[in-house]
């Protein structure tokens, strides 16, 4: 069996790889253009809430399938959030310069993750599949607790983010010159 040589890329550029999936909204679209074209759904607000749950779990698949005593998971993680810090504040400015509304894009996806984080502490290890706890919260967010379409996109989301964070992190073996 032929030894294949998995890419080394730095934390950096591990950190923006995973930073430009996690804003890339083509498998959003995707998502969301499945839908029946008969629903009750606000897609806007679907698509808007889709991409900061992207965004998060981008985040907590760093954390999840990175071993903790992987000496690269700290760095990755505080680079990865660093570069997300930075979009958000152009996102914060660009919607503020043209829609005259000031907001904070980064504290509203601290708030998102406070409100995943508490429906997983609710669940008290209820269910044992964390995408079974995000769908339902997803929907929620989006004002539609009891939509069975809100409950999968959400949950849909959160699994096949998961999947990509997880085979990207298998695919490569970080190198950082830093810390070797």
């Amino acid at each position: 069996m032929n030894d294949q040589k998995k890419e080394t890329p730095t934390i950096e550029k591990m950190a923006r790889n995973l930073v430009n999936f996690a804003i890339d909204r083509a498998d959003l679209k995707e998502l969301i253009s499945a839908l029946p074209r008969e629903n009750d759904l606000n897609l806007a607000t679907i698509e808007y809430e889709l991409g900061i749950l992207k965004i998060l779990s981008v985040g907590w698949g760093i954390s999840f399938f990175m071993a903790a005593t992987d000496k690269n998971k700290k760095p990755l993680t505080e680079s990865f959030w660093e570069m997300v810090q930075e979009i958000s504040e152009n996102i914060s400015s660009l919607t503020q310069t043209t829609t005259k509304t000031k907001i904070d894009y980064f504290k509203i996806l601290k708030e998102r993750l406070d409100i995943y984080v508490d429906g997983m502490k609710k669940n008290n290890g209820q269910q044992e599949n964390p995408a079974s706890v995000m769908g339902p919260v997803f929907a929620k967010i989006c004002k539609k607790s009891d939509n069975a379409m809100a409950i999968l996109i959400g949950t849909k989301m959160f699994t096949l983010t998961l999947g990509a964070v997880k085979e990207y992190i298998n695919a490569v073996a970080m190198y950082d010159p830093k810390l070797n």
